[in-house]
């Protein structure tokens, strides 16, 4: 694979804009390789620089005039490897990173080389480079090639120091949180002690969560952080215990009896200094530890790439020009804030043992294993169980159309009785398939085009799914309703019992049931943390709007907006197997029933309820109009599903109006946010115009594409209202499920669209990292934190 590929495979894509741009430097030694070979083909002296070039020019040959030969040694090797060779480098102190004290480097070469460029450091600590051979043919092109690596070695510097800066005041704000943690449990554990120094809590008794190992003799801002400074050796002293009479804990109620009680009564969540919340704060803690070395591990990686990008772009150079320029500008490189900063390394080996002291019991293996979770790693035997099933799926497909066709069933008196009765029963498995295929297609392009899809989800380290595991569960679906459907293609009752068989007739039933202990299945297979990450999204939405709202949640709620008719197919097997239906005969009276009718409109408007009480929730929290405005869309939705619904029941010119009406103004509605909001184009002034400024997919014109089919799919409910109840070689139940279908499809396109934006929205902002909140606040101004 060649280094660029490579490089931008290993960036961190939501800093990519920060990173060096090695294309753009490799386009212009490119040309400057192409003129090189130009000239050796057709020598060509040109006359000497004018106009704007010869300043330039001037200028580059006054300060040829003060060339010194003295040795290098270039210290840039891979990771920066500073024990070879050389005194070890100074490092770069966090209290005053941006020192105004800078200085001129002059960079000389051996007496057999010719000095070719001059880089010094002004004093906002940016660096420039003066090429020397400027007045040379070709000269300008390589003048525009510093000036560019300039440009990009000082973006990276400046990326590097803010965010260098920003980990040393986070590793500050946790040494606090980990002392008011540490006196925490020395508070639970011994609650009618006083409170001892905490130089003295190694001696406190250990508490069935916690050991000795947890609660150090040493302060843990010793561990994690060093505070001596250099000039007075003045060590930064640890809070007393005495701190928890300054602080209260953050931590908000997650169940929703809890959060009733705060949000009906009023009632603030009071200070108990119990097991609960000890536990609570621990869990706290230990994610914000994991996810900053996470952050300190990004920062490592940043700084690597770059250097390496630095000396791969300047040996390129090098070879194509012949000239010995790398070495002045890596020894730069080396000795800037880039190549020298060690705060990251120190910091993340202090993190280290901090964490495997207090959260993993002094276990060093697996604290490493918890700040250190690897990569989730390919398995060939997905990919073969993925061929295997999906084989089967396609074969059987076939054989049902091979029977059908071989049978006549499609003119079988019994056709009708099928449709109504045991269709239903399957397609609900064919829309949860096709839904699981258009999945597994959009983790697809997210992974083609970068978008960090796990972190936008929240999924932990490891535990996501890609889309060969999705298409896995969706072939394995398909061949299980396939197979249930073939072997339950009986037109015609048993002549001597007046029925059908039993058992065959059970089969939808007990698809459903497999389907459901599947799903919740407490034993770690068939991706158990996905499942339960899925039941846990679903039971949030279930209780909207009693629990914060966070992205997956509501993104699932949307998934749910368009599974309406698995819904009603739910409620039809309730039906059917239940009070309603005799599955010996296959008929049923769910139809004609006034609680099926009351519960067939409830249970269609279920999900858009999920999104309109999690839209009321944001808009009482976070105070924004959107999220008002977007309430309003799924009310408008709510209203056109109900009026849809009646309509196909009561008929009549009054009831089409209603939902033509509310049907029309909902589908703009929602046709604008899809289009404007979600995926965040139609931009006038954008440089791509009416898109985004950024856009992943090369082709312009996919996009244009997916906002019309968005459109077109959008209108299907007009097949409700037009009266359009069957079509040609289609029955209704066959055209609903068609319908159903179509609007999936949509939803597949949308997710890639929406989640595209959001991936745009975190670059742009360089929000890499999970927002994990803190256990503990200061009241009362006070420091002791």
């Amino acid at each position: 694979m060649k280094f660029g590929r490579e490089y931008e495979a290993q960036m961190i894509q939501e800093w990519r804009e920060a990173y060096m741009d090695y294309r753009s430097l490799k386009a212009i030694v490119k040309q400057v390789l192409r003129y090189h070979l130009q000239k050796q083909q057709h020598p060509y002296h040109p006359p000497p620089p004018t106009g704007e070039t010869a300043p330039l020019h001037a200028a580059s040959t006054g300060a040829a005039g003060l060339s010194r030969r003295v040795s290098l040694y270039r210290a840039f090797s891979g990771l920066t490897n500073r024990a070879k060779g050389g005194s070890p480098k100074k490092s770069h102190k966090h209290n005053n990173p941006l020192s105004s004290k800078r200085h001129h480097h002059y960079h000389l070469f051996d007496d057999d080389e010719e000095q070719v460029i001059l880089i010094n450091e002004d004093e906002t600590g940016s660096y420039n480079t003066t090429f020397l051979c400027s007045a040379e043919e070709g000269g300008e092109m390589e003048v525009q090639f510093f000036r560019r690596l300039d440009g990009e070695f000082n973006k990276v510097l400046k990326f590097y120091k803010q965010k260098v800066e920003n980990v040393m005041e986070e590793a500050d704000e946790l040494s606090r949180q980990l002392n008011a943690l540490i006196a925490l449990r020395v508070k639970v554990e011994n609650p009618n002690v006083d409170f001892p120094d905490i130089n003295s809590i190694s001696s406190a008794p250990s508490s069935p969560h916690t050991t000795n190992s947890r609660t150090p003799a040493i302060s843990p801002l010793e561990v994690i952080k060093e505070m001596e400074q250099a000039e007075d050796k003045k060590v930064f002293k640890p809070a007393p215990v005495e701190m928890l009479d300054h602080i209260k804990l953050k931590i908000e109620p997650e169940t929703p009896l809890s959060m009733l009680k705060c949000m009906i009564m009023g009632l603030s969540t009071e200070q108990t200094f119990s097991k609960p919340e000890l536990r609570r704060a621990e869990e706290l803690m230990d994610r914000a530890f994991v996810e900053f070395y996470q952050k300190l591990r990004f920062l490592k990686s940043y700084s690597f790439l770059n250097q390496l990008a630095f000396s791969k772009i300047l040996k390129k150079y090098d070879k194509t020009t012949s000239r010995n320029a790398s070495k002045p500008y890596l020894h730069t490189v080396d000795h800037s804030y880039l190549g020298s900063c060690d705060e990251v390394s120190t910091l993340m080996s202090r993190v280290e043992a901090t964490f495997i002291k207090h959260f993993a019991n002094g276990n060093h293996r697996e604290g490493m294993k918890c700040l250190r979770t690897k990569a989730k790693r390919e398995k060939h035997r997905i990919t073969y169980f993925l061929g295997f099933l999906s084989g089967c799926a396609v074969a059987l497909a076939i054989a049902i159309s091979v029977v059908v066709h071989a049978r006549g069933l499609t003119k079988s008196e019994g056709r009708h009785q099928y449709m109504e009765n045991i269709f239903p029963l399957y397609s609900m498995f064919g829309f949860v398939a096709v839904h699981l295929f258009m999945f597994a297609g959009d983790i697809y392009f997210w992974r083609r085009y970068r978008v960090n899809y796990p972190f936008i989800f929240g999924f932990d380290q490891g535990t996501d799914v890609g889309y060969r595991e999705v298409l896995l569960l969706a072939s394995g679906l398909a061949v299980l309703t396939f197979g249930g459907a073939i072997s339950n293609l009986d037109m015609e009752m048993d002549p001597r019992t007046k029925s059908f068989s039993v058992i065959t007739e059970l089969v939808p039933l007990g698809l459903l049931i497999l389907f459901m202990i599947t799903l919740f299945c407490p034993l770690n297979i068939i991706y158990r943390s996905s499942r339960y990450f899925f039941i846990g999204c679903a039971f949030r939405c279930l209780l909207s709007p009693l629990y914060k709202v966070i992205l997956p949640d509501f993104f699932l709620a949307d998934q749910l907006t368009t599974q309406v008719q698995t819904f009603r197919s739910l409620l039809f097997y309730v039906c059917y197997y239940g009070w309603g239906g005799d599955f010996k005969k296959r008929t049923h009276t769910c139809y004609e029933s006034d609680i099926y009718k009351e519960l067939y409109l409830v249970v269609a408007i279920i999900p858009y309820w999920f999104r309109f009480a999690q839209c009321i929730r944001r808009l009482v929290e976070e105070k924004d109009k959107a999220n008002g405005l977007n309430a309003l869309k799924y009310l408008s939705t709510i209203l056109a599903v109900a009026a849809r619904t009646i309509f196909e029941t009561k008929r009549g010119t009054y009831w089409l109006t209603v939902a033509v009406t509310t049907s029309t103004i909902a589908t703009l509605f929602n046709t604008y946010w899809d289009i404007f909001r979600d995926w965040g184009l139609m931009n006038r002034d954008s440089k791509n115009p009416w898109l985004r400024d950024k856009l992943l997919i090369p082709y312009k014109s996919i996009y244009f594409i997916a906002m019309v089919v968005n459109v077109v799919l959008r209108l299907a409910w007009m097949q409700t209202v037009l009266g359009i109840r069957e079509a040609p070689f289609l029955h209704r139940r066959a055209l609903v499920a068609v319908v159903t279908i179509l609007e999936i499809v949509r939803r597949g396109i949308w997710n890639f669209f929406r989640l595209e934006n959001e991936h745009l929205n975190n670059v742009g902002k360089y929000r890499a990292f999970k927002s994990v909140p803190l256990p503990f606040q200061e009241v009362g101004g006070s420091k002791s934190m």
